[in-house]
């Protein structure tokens, strides 16, 4: 919705990932692996990518990452690439609590075939375990399994709640409550913003 409005390209490291994960290379079984262990990818590795994307001509006028920075080294490459661009950063942090935000995960469901997104908890499908629009078969991600998810949670408390710390010190973090219907938690990220025109009329 942000992205519609301020005609910004998103960039979501996480589906980036994925689509290296499915490469038959080093980097993608390196990646593959990684994320059936519910660990973080190597700061090199998202480096790269994260660079690479943002030189790109649409994000010339600014972007919004999606899952970058999850850590403080990350966070520093931010700062160099905004400086370059000229561009300022903005954090926004969705604040859900852990046993809600574990059934977002945990319940998640992707049709294989459109890529389609449900949740056995939040919005299923019409019939268990298949598409509605497709009919395809609705899977579950390596990194949406309980292990995984356990993992990645323990990671996001070492090493991703230093980078709140280092927004907040200075000035730069939004925190938004996370819980209630979609156009709500998207009203407030756009009012703390400063983003106006936004509402249900």
């Amino acid at each position: 919705m942000l992205s519609e409005k301020l005609g910004l390209p998103i960039i979501a490291t996480g589906e980036i990932l994925r689509k290296v994960a499915e490469e038959e290379t080093p980097i993608g079984l390196r990646v593959r692996e990684t994320q059936k262990s519910g660990n973080l990818v190597p700061d090199d590795i998202l480096a790269q990518i994260v660079r690479d994307r943002i030189a790109l001509a649409d994000c010339d006028n600014g972007c919004i990452l999606d899952g970058f920075p999850r850590t403080l080294p990350q966070a520093a490459l931010l700062e160099e690439l905004a400086d370059l661009k000229g561009d300022k950063i903005f954090a926004v942090k969705i604040s859900v609590p852990r046993d809600m935000l574990w059934k977002r995960l945990a319940g998640r469901r992707i049709c294989s075939s459109c890529a389609a997104t449900y949740n056995v908890y939040l919005k299923p499908s019409k019939a268990d375990g298949i598409c509605d629009l497709d009919r395809g078969a609705l899977v579950t991600r390596d990194d949406d399994r309980p292990e995984a998810i356990e993992q990645r949670l323990a990671l996001y408390d070492e090493k991703t709640k230093p980078i709140l710390e280092y927004y907040k010190q200075s000035g730069r973090l939004h925190e938004i409550d996370g819980v209630g219907d979609p156009l709500d938690v998207f009203s407030r990220i756009a009012g703390a913003l400063g983003v106006t025109g936004i509402g249900r009329g």
